[in-house]
């Protein structure tokens, strides 16, 4: 089984210093989401770019790399549609609320493995409801501490550790489990 892996961005997407960017260098076969409005997030239309980008994709199942609003389409995609995604590592996710976005949207346990990735400073989801989403998801959570939003303002520009543990909760799976990991969470 292929796979790849698909870098999804939030608000605004990701700079050329942000994290997601350098891991994109690191893996050419790598695909961004784009999106036609960086700048107005909008559930609905994000998931279905998203949604149309892994269609698109060659390989039989993506992973998907996502940061702040991008968790949360992540988790819509693979909510409406797990069959081709292989997991999702959540990085600094957006609290709903913050966009007008009725949590029962996203509230269920994810058919796909997950990692969260949180930060007990981050100004934008806070670590008590990071650990709720995470419980919610069925997602492992890691936190990092006082790092902030984990993006380039906090300091986070290549992350060549994210990128070793991305590379670590990847390599948890085997092609089985992967392929039937959906089917037995229904």
């Amino acid at each position: 089984m292929r796979t790849a892996t698909l870098i999804v961005a939030g608000l605004h997407g990701s700079e050329p210093e942000h994290w997601q960017s350098w891991w994109q260098t690191q893996d050419r076969d790598a695909v961004r989401v784009q999106q036609d409005d960086w700048h107005h997030p909008q559930l609905e239309a994000w998931t279905q770019r998203l949604q149309q980008t892994i269609d698109a994709c060659p390989a039989d199942k993506v992973w998907l790399v996502a940061h702040s609003f991008g968790c949360l389409i992540s988790v819509k995609a693979a909510l409406d549609n797990p069959q081709r995604i292989a997991g999702l590592f959540l990085v600094a996710p957006a609290d709903p609320q913050r966009f007008a976005i009725d949590s029962v949207e996203l509230d269920e346990a994810l058919p796909v493995p997950s990692l969260l990735v949180a930060s007990s400073t981050d100004p934008y989801l806070s670590l008590d409801k990071a650990k709720l989403w995470a419980r919610s998801w069925g997602s492992q959570l890691i936190n990092l501490g006082d790092v902030g939003h984990i993006n380039v303002a906090s300091g986070f520009g290549a992350w060549p550790k994210g990128l070793k543990l991305f590379e670590y909760f990847t390599s948890q799976f085997s092609e089985a489990e992967l392929e039937d990991y959906w089917l037995l969470s229904a």
